[in-house]
Formats: C-alpha cells, sequence, structure tokens
C-alpha cells in the first residue's frame, strides 16, 4: 500500500487515539506515536494491493464505528456457556472493555502470571518493552497500526523461566453493540523452559454489525512451547481482522489451531518468524464459512535459522455464495540449511456458488532442504458417497457425514476436550449430522 493523505475512514477510526492519557513510559508512548503516524501514512487495502486482491473490504468503509468506553453490566449467565471448564484463568473483555466480575486470575502455578497489560504496565512496564508492539509489524498493515495507536489495555501471559502452566488461559472476547469497535490486543512471553496454552476467543451475543481489529504478540523463548487455539465465532454481520505475530527462541515449539466461523468479513494474518535454530511448528486451520460470508486467511512462516520444522493444514468448507481465501507463504532464507517445511491446502466446495482462491507458495533461498506445498479445491468424493448410500444412508446424509468427517479432522486435534466437542456439535449443527 502506497503512503497517501489520511484516508477518510482511517481518520475516523483514529478519532480519539491521540488524546489516549500519556503513560510514564517513555517507549511506550514512542509505539502508539509511531503507530498514529504510519496509520496516518496508509491507505485502506483494496483488491488492487497483491495482498488483498481476492478480499474486498469495501463493505467494512461504508459503515461507522466507535469504541466503547464503558462495557455492558453482563452477568456472568449470559457468557458462562462460553467458558471452558479446564481453564487455569479468564480474562473477559466485552466491547473491548475489560470485565473484572467475569474473569478469574486467582490460584496460578508459580512464575506464570495472567493480567490485563493496563496492570502490568502500571506495575513493572519495563519488562514489556522487548515485546509489546515489537513483534507485529504495521509498516504495511494499517490495521495493526490503528490497533497499537489505540494500545492502552489487553490480556497478557507471562511466563518465568521452566514454568508449567498444564491448563489453557483463555481470554474471551464478547461483542454486544451494534457500530462498536474494539481493538483488542493480546502478549505471551514463554520464557525459556517454559510451556502453556492459550485459548483466544471471539463471541457475539448480537447479531448485528460491529468492528472487531485484534493483535496478538507472541514470543517462545529457548526449548520453551506454546499451544495456541484461536476461535473466530462473531456475528456473521461483523468484520474480524486479526493478527498474529510469533517469535521463537532456539528449539522453541509452537502449535497452532485456528478455527473460523463468524463474521460478514474475516481477515487473520498468522506471521511466524524463526530466529533460533530447531524451533519446531504445527499450524492447522479450519474454515466453515456459507451465505455471503468471507474469509481469507495469511500465513507466513519465515524459516530465518536452520533446522527448522513446520507442519501446515488448512481445511475450508464452503457453502451458499461464500468466498474462502487462503494465501500461505514458506520463507526459507539463505543458512537456514536443513529445514523440513510442508504445507497443504484442502478445500471443498458445497454449492455451484461457493468460491476458494488458495495460494500455497515456497520461496527457498537455501540448497539442503525439504519443502513442500499442495492443494485441493472440489466437490465431495462419488466413490465415498457411492459408499456411504449403498450401505443405506441417504444421499443428504451421505453428504452431511463426509462434509462433517472433513472438519472434525482439524477440530480432533485440539487439545481442550471441552472445546473441541462445542466445535464437533457446531460443525454437526451446519452440516445436519446427527450421530
Amino acid at each position: 500500500m502506497s503512503a497517501v493523505a489520511t484516508h477518510p475512514y482511517i481518520a475516523a477510526l483514529l478519532a480519539g487515539s491521540g488524546d489516549l492519557p500519556k503513560s510514564p513510559l517513555a517507549w511506550l508512548n514512542e509505539r502508539r506515536g509511531a503507530a498514529l503516524e504510519r496509520a496516518n501514512a496508509l491507505s485502506v487495502p483494496t483488491t488492487r494491493d497483491e495482498e488483498w486482491r481476492f478480499t474486498d473490504i469495501t463493505p467494512l468503509t461504508r459503515l461507522r464505528f466507535q469504541p466503547v468506553a464503558e462495557s455492558p453490566q453482563l452477568a456472568a449467565a449470559d457468557i458462562e456457556h462460553h467458558y471452558v471448564p479446564e481453564a487455569a484463568a479468564r480474562l473477559v473483555f466485552v466491547d473491548g472493555v475489560y470485565a473484572p466480575a467475569l474473569s478469574e486470575v486467582s490460584a496460578l502455578p508459580a512464575g506464570v502470571h495472567v493480567s490485563t497489560l493496563s496492570v502490568a504496565l502500571e506495575s513493572d512496564g519495563t519488562r514489556l518493552a522487548p515485546h509489546l508492539a515489537r513483534h507485529a509489524g504495521l509498516e504495511q498493515n494499517v490495521f495493526t497500526a490503528l490497533n497499537t495507536a489505540h494500545l492502552r489495555e489487553g490480556a497478557l501471559l507471562v511466563l518465568e523461566k521452566n514454568a508449567q502452566l498444564a491448563a489453557p488461559a483463555h481470554v474471551l472476547h464478547v461483542a454486544t453493540r451494534k457500530d462498536a469497535v474494539a481493538y483488542p490486543r493480546c502478549l505471551v512471553v514463554a520464557n525459556a523452559g517454559s510451556e502453556c496454552a492459550l485459548i483466544e476467543d471471539y463471541v457475539a451475543l448480537t447479531a448485528d454489525a460491529y468492528f472487531c481489529n485484534a493483535v496478538t504478540e507472541i514470543a517462545v523463548g529457548p526449548n520453551a512451547a506454546v499451544r495456541h487455539v484461536r476461535l473466530q465465532r462473531e456475528s456473521t454481520a461483523a468484520f474480524h481482522i486479526g493478527t498474529c505475530a510469533v517469535n521463537l527462541a532456539k528449539d522453541a515449539r509452537y502449535f497452532s489451531h485456528a478455527v473460523t466461523f463468524g463474521a460478514r468479513i474475516s481477515r487473520h494474518d498468522l506471521n511466524i518468524t524463526q530466529d533460533g535454530e530447531g524451533a519446531q511448528v504445527k499450524i492447522d486451520g479450519l474454515v466453515l464459512i456459507s451465505g455471503r460470508q468471507l474469509a481469507d486467511t495469511h500465513t507466513t512462516m519465515d524459516h530465518a535459522q536452520p533446522h527448522g520444522r513446520c507442519e501446515q493444514l488448512h481445511k475450508c468448507i464452503v457453502d451458499g455464495g461464500a468466498h474462502a481465501v487462503f494465501n500461505g507463504k514458506v520463507l526459507v532464507r539463505e543458512g537456514a540449511q536443513l529445514t523440513d517445511s510442508s504445507q497443504q491446502s484442502r478445500n471443498l466446495l458445497l454449492s455451484s456458488k461457493a468460491r476458494v482462491d488458495t495460494k500455497p507458495q515456497l520461496e527457498i533461498f537455501a540448497d539442503d532442504v525439504k519443502c513442500a506445498h499442495g492443494a485441493t479445491v472440489g466437490q465431495l468424493d462419488a466413490d465415498h458417497l457411492f459408499y456411504l448410500k449403498s450401505r443405506g444412508l441417504s444421499d443428504t446424509s451421505a453428504r452431511n457425514l463426509l462434509t462433517y468427517a472433513f472438519g472434525a479432522e482439524v477440530i480432533a486435534r485440539i487439545p481442550v476436550r471441552s472445546v473441541a466437542n462445542r466445535l464437533e456439535r457446531t460443525v454437526m449443527a451446519q452440516t445436519q449430522v446427527n450421530l
């Protein structure tokens, strides 16, 4: 995107960002200011931009959104069906505003810290300086710049050296208001030898249009491990744009499970940088959309050091007149020898009007590597349908069962049983499977 004068839509979203109270932390003020300046220099992406050529966000730019100053007074009963019983901690944000009465952060293991960013910045902000607004690049991403310009609150998970969080931390974002905009921020710092799981969850209590512009940064230290479950279940009238930036040190491990069901238009950018030798990555993605939904997933796996391993599987199930986009890039830099990276994009079309644009790509600048990619787009296998119908299933039941099984492969890998069960029920309902 080229630098231009302030775009009217960007100017509207930036309204009030310059009025945020100054932080006593000079580095935070500098990063907010740089983000504000960069957002002013960028325009809204269009289909003329290569990275957005399949995703027209014109419907988003026709609406005006305002941030919420105070969240509604929700009762636990309103959202407890979204709680994760296995979670060791829960942070709840309603329309972008932290809801302490709905959150639970007590009884954590030694060396594990879960809090809001505002609390951590006030008590010991210096320790966040190497990571907050450092991993998610905003030079060419206007939405990351907007989020950083509004940065004042968010979720924080920090693990000290060798700390272990066996149960997941649950960060729940709840949308309740029409025409509201929220800027969720999440930072995870897993120091050397530590392990944790994070569930990043976006849900709605309204069917109206709103805008969620989220940024997550994850720093995985030497020999540390982070398992990240990202669930996007927004209103089908909403707009969701999210960026996740991950930095991996030597022998770090990162496992991603991203599931997209909601939003009228959604975009998820997952950018992973291997800064240390021997890092291991697994990326699973599932998109299930219908009607007029558009879901765009962009992933970048940057192997900047040797001995990296990455396995990626991304699946899309597209019905009605919906449109799914997948762009997966594997970059192997010069000197990143003995890299082993694979990528698979598998897509299922359930109607004649459904559409998928998929673009797995490899850029390799080292000569001793093992890399592969592949993509398939098609309808249900006729032989599989025949087999099930020969066993007594109707044509509709056979189609629904095969569709469910296609998506269940990804869901079954999610390590949190209650979450996997809920997602399976959602897929069953949308594919009309009765088991």
